[in-house]
């Protein structure tokens, strides 16, 4: 199984994803049978746009089907259009004559508009890192942390997880399950309010001298503009206790929720200015799609849109339940898999 994070560095150097404890031919067979999974898990959208270069000749009518095949993989009308027009100039540029030929470019039209989401997950450069974790309910969230904490604390990191989700029934007893299985500390109150939990939490992280926090926040509907306004308020509270935290401010985003997936990461972000994403559930009716409209939204906030600048990475991409699911986004393996 690859591991996201290698053990930790020297004072003052950061910590770097993503050295394979696994390695050699072990690696790649373990790589290989996560991207089964991924393959697997995106095969309707994959077979749906193969269906689109079967065809005797690239004309209006080839663009038209891929136009639909996009949408329908929930690329959205913006990231649809921009590939249509990369793919004419990448055609026009190599002078294609064969349909199947097509879908090469398309693949390496998707693996550049999702590169700037590809970058690894980075602790060690402050101590602790706190990763604040915000998401809907039914994300995935408190899942996904527990996994996050299963690769950390196997790395080496000293992880203390804060359960500040005092809204949800059982949030916290969740999580504790997940701090039990991985041998970590947790940080929880009886009844307490979230913005009290995380302030404990780093505080007490500082004290017992732990690498890593992770912040489990209740899970939010953009539209709850007083909910959000909370963690708002969370997020300012980890800043009192440690002067520049959180580190990271993290969006747990379900696959299958299409367009809407892309709501959560503008609405979040507005409240937030998130740092990075963690997708997940890209198995079952999951299309992926989403992932290019995400792309060219982080794309035209990179360039300083709204008066944020800098892209929002995709650290991670989940396929299932297992612990082995989750693993670390490649723009490539993406592409290969959206595209069947």
């Amino acid at each position: 199984m690859f591991s996201f994070f290698k053990k930790k560095a020297p004072p003052l150097a950061p910590v770097t994803a993503a050295a394979p404890v696994a390695t050699g031919a072990a690696a790649v067979t373990e790589r290989t049978g996560w991207l089964g999974k991924l393959r697997d898990g995106l095969r309707k959208t994959g077979s749906g746009i193969a269906q689109v270069f079967t065809g005797t000749q690239i004309d209006d009518a080839l663009y038209e089907d891929l136009e639909s095949a996009l949408l329908m993989a929930d690329a959205g009308v913006k990231a649809t259009e921009y590939l249509l027009a990369d793919l004419k100039r990448r055609v026009k540029d190599a002078r294609i004559t064969e349909p199947s030929a097509v879908k090469a470019l398309l693949a390496d039209a998707v693996t550049e508009l999702l590169q700037p989401l590809q970058r690894p997950l980075t602790v060690g450069e402050h101590t602790p890192t706190v990763i604040m974790v915000v998401g809907v309910n039914g994300a995935g969230k408190t899942t996904t942390i527990g996994k996050l904490t299963r690769h950390l604390a196997e790395s080496g990191q000293k992880v203390l997880l804060a359960a500040a989700d005092t809204f949800r029934a059982a949030a916290k007893e969740q999580l504790a399950v997940w701090a039990g299985r991985n041998g970590v500390e947790i940080v929880s109150q009886e009844g307490g309010d979230p913005s009290s939990v995380t302030f404990d939490a780093v505080t007490a992280a500082k004290a017992r001298g732990c690498d890593v926090v992770i912040a489990d926040t209740a899970g939010r509907l953009p539209t709850q503009l007083h909910l959000m306004e909370e963690l708002r308020k969370v997020k300012r509270v980890i800043g009192k206790a440690q002067a520049g935290a959180p580190h990271e401010v993290l969006l747990v985003v379900d696959g299958n929720t299409g367009q809407n997936a892309l709501a959560q990461v503008k609405a979040f972000d507005d409240t937030l200015q998130l740092t990075g994403l963690i997708v997940t559930k890209l198995d079952g009716t999951a299309k992926g799609g989403v992932l290019a409209a995400i792309a060219l939204w982080a794309r035209e906030r990179g360039a300083g849109v709204n008066g944020v600048t800098g892209p929002v990475p995709v650290y991670f991409i989940g396929v299932g339940e297992q612990l082995e699911d989750l693993e670390t986004f490649d723009a490539r393996e993406f592409a290969t898999a959206l595209l069947g």
